[in-house]
């Protein structure tokens, strides 16, 4: 009976544990209800908002803590889009951005003008401050894009670019009608907002990827990676108010200033987007739900008269500048479609411009009624504009994405069994760095991960298979946390290299991945004269290189990975003819795309002119030509600078692409590069597989 009474169950709710219980089962239950309903999982939790809000059943009140976690799931959004955009292509496309920005922004601002002006009869203040409104949009279906996979579709950066431009312009609107409504529009008032804009981009820009690679290096815990994230969002969109702009455009340059260093196979940008899309991005939406009035309708005709205006002229004008957009750069139906469904939903900013509108009283009628910039009518037709359009918004972004995702997955299948990469472990502290690097040289579609270790048969040590078999568990959770599965295999053999070429048969081997052999302590290399590949790389690595028949990665981790700006790749003469040219250079070439490192190759002219002719069309590497001999390491290699990660491709003796001076090359790196990583290269060539089967006939 104590029970029963302590229990508050009136409404609306406010026991903070059974409003979080009862928003937590809307996110669960969603996707459940909704899959059968054919409705969308974005538009059901802005539904389910309306249901339970304080317009609705009344069950929970839009207080302080469900306007922070909206505020943070907003955020969010905008931060992945940021994050998830892929920087060359932005660059490379930044223009096209810019052109749909001004289509997305001025199509918007003609017909809202139109509609306040001459339709509704506004004043001219109003009116451009509804045409502001019109003009600015909001990504409130960006996590469809994200689900699908189609992040890099040039319409969603084309949109995401777009986004932002107009969304700027917007406010900048809203800022000078209001200054000029009330008089605070003096020259002074460019300067400062000139000024301080400039001051923001430059320090979230310039600043925060200094501080993140700074950080990344000293730290490697999980959870404080991630708060680091969340206070460098918060930080970007509060700089961003302080300069006068929105705070979603500080949590999307944030996204941009981290973007290199996170990249999207690693497991931070796993938690990222997982925390995300089950906590902050649900309570934005419920949030957005709240807002909803259905009684709006109900309240005059002048109310239904400013919304149906609304909706048809801002749905009309987005729909336009998409099809100019679609002209001009020549997208498909389905781009046009996904770029529409992106533009046309209006929350955040519009949301703020029409209370800032609402709030800004120009003077009192005789009766002594507020005459407001933007009226109520206007209010309650934002509302419901925002409910039509996020419904618009969501069925036309699902509808584009996949049909975009079904064509991209048919048009991109690739002949062969696959890239199987196999990964012996030995030492736990470079797991991490191995397994990185082997998802950011393939990809995901068709990579297969395997680690392996190798237990001697003949050691009757039972603490042995303990050891490995937590090894083999420290590589797959580090798959894991990237959410990329990966196979542990314990194998027990007398010859650790049989054993690994034993795994590369039966697995269908593409790449190897290993680590820089480490020499015993108080180990000295080799003199000068004595110095060569199998002293320098230890005599299971040497012995592996002679009989395995796949590219093979040898990796010298020195920092984090993420953290690596440039990728130099010292190329030698002849490269082009070896079987195995074209399999490397796929691989080097997709973890630059991946990670968004600069790339530069350093070879000889006649082999730069067979890696260009390899590129593709969005490869923006550099090319340097180098004509120095192996002889002198030190003349070959280019200067390195603190965050870069040199690839030599190397060879094995006698093939055609190999230098005396090669023997030289790994002692050389391991004594000289203390605070560069390196990954040596030696990629599959003519001629091994018969000694290999010569190899194992003498086994036998």
């Amino acid at each position: 009976m104590f029970l029963l009474t302590a229990i508050d169950l009136s409404l609306p709710l406010q026991d903070p544990i059974l409003k979080f219980m009862l928003i937590m089962a809307i996110v669960l239950g969603a996707p459940l209800l909704l899959n059968r309903l054919k409705i969308p999982y974005l538009l059901g939790l802005i539904i389910a908002g309306a249901v339970i809000g304080p317009h609705g059943f009344n069950l929970v009140l839009r207080d302080s803590s469900i306007i922070l976690s909206g505020t943070a799931g907003l955020l969010y959004i905008m931060f992945l889009s940021g994050l998830e955009m892929d920087m060359n292509d932005f660059r490379r496309n930044g223009w096209r951005s810019l052109v749909f920005g001004l289509y997305t922004f001025s199509v918007p601002m003609v017909f809202g003008f139109a509609a306040g002006h001459f339709i509704l009869g506004y004043p001219v203040h109003s009116s451009v401050l509804l045409a502001g409104l019109f003009a600015s949009q909001t990504l409130i279906a960006y996590p469809i894009v994200s689900r699908l996979g189609i992040t890099r579709d040039k319409a969603v950066t084309i949109a995401v670019g777009g986004t932002i431009i107009t969304d700027i312009l917007a406010l900048m609107v809203l800022t000078v009608v209001v200054g000029l409504s009330t008089g605070k529009a003096d020259s002074g008032f460019w300067y400062r907002f000139g000024v301080s804009v400039v001051g923001c981009v430059a320090a979230i820009l310039v600043l925060f990827p200094i501080i993140g690679r700074w950080f990344f290096k000293r730290c490697s815990d999980n959870v404080s990676q991630y708060v680091f994230v969340l206070v460098m969002v918060f930080l970007g969109a509060y700089l961003a108010q302080l300069a006068g702009l929105e705070p979603i455009i500080g949590a999307f340059l944030a996204g941009l200033a981290m973007n290199r260093l996170i990249p999207g196979t690693s497991p931070l940008m796993n938690r990222i987007e997982f925390v995300g899309n089950a906590i902050f991005i649900p309570f934005f939406l419920i949030g957005v739900g709240m807002l909803i009035d259905y009684r709006a309708f109900f309240k005059s005709w002048e109310s239904i008269e400013v919304s149906i205006v609304m909706i048809v002229m801002v749905t009309a004008a987005k729909y336009i500048a998409a099809c100019l957009t679609q002209k001009t750069f020549r997208l498909s139906r389905d781009q046009r479609t996904l770029l529409f469904g992106l533009s046309s939903a209006h929350v955040a900013a519009t949301l703020a411009a029409v209370m800032v509108g609402y709030n800004v009283i120009l003077g009192r009628t005789p009766e002594g009624e507020p005459i407001r910039l933007l009226n109520e009518a206007v209010l309650n037709g934002t509302i419901l504009m925002i409910l039509a359009t996020c419904t618009i918004s969501t069925f036309a972004s699902q509808r584009g994405a996949h049909n975009i995702a079904i064509k991209g997955s048919q048009s991109t299948q690739e002949p062969g069994t696959g890239e199987h990469v196999l990964i012996p472990v030995a030492r736990p502290e470079d797991i991490g760095e191995l397994v990185g690097l082997s998802i950011a040289l393939t990809k995901q579609k068709y990579r297969s991960l395997y680690a392996l270790n190798v237990i001697d048969n003949q050691d009757d040590d039972p603490g042995l298979k303990k050891r490995a078999q937590t090894l083999l568990e420290t590589a797959v959770s580090a798959a894991a946390a990237a959410d990329i599965h990966m196979h542990g295999l314990l194998r027990y053999d007398v010859n650790i290299v049989n054993a690994i070429i034993s795994a590369v048969r039966e697995r269908n081997i593409t790449d190897l991945v290993l680590g820089m052999h480490r020499a015993a302590p108080g180990a000295s290399h080799p003199l000068p004269g004595k110095t060569g590949v199998a002293s320098a790389l230890g005599k299971t690595l040497s012995s592996v290189l002679a009989q395995c028949a796949v590219t093979t990665f040898i990796y010298r981790p020195a920092q984090p990975f993420p953290t690596i700006r440039r990728h130099l790749v010292v190329v030698p003469r002849k490269a082009e003819l070896e079987a195995g040219f074209q399999a490397w250079l796929l691989r080097i070439r997709h973890l630059a795309h991946d990670t968004g490192a600069q790339l530069i190759f350093h070879a000889p002219a006649r082999t730069i002119q067979h890696l260009r002719g390899q590129r593709r069309r969005k490869d923006i590497a550099q090319y340097v030509i180098h004509e120095t001999g192996w002889e002198n390491p030190s003349a070959l290699l280019p200067e390195l600078r603190s965050d870069d990660c040199l690839w030599v491709v190397m060879s094995r003796r006698d093939r055609i692409s190999y230098q005396a001076g090669m023997a030289r090359i790994p002692a050389h790196l391991d004594e000289t590069l203390h605070g560069n990583s390196f990954v040596l290269v030696f990629p599959v060539q003519a001629g091994q597989t018969e000694q290999q089967s010569i190899f194992n006939m003498n086994l036998g």
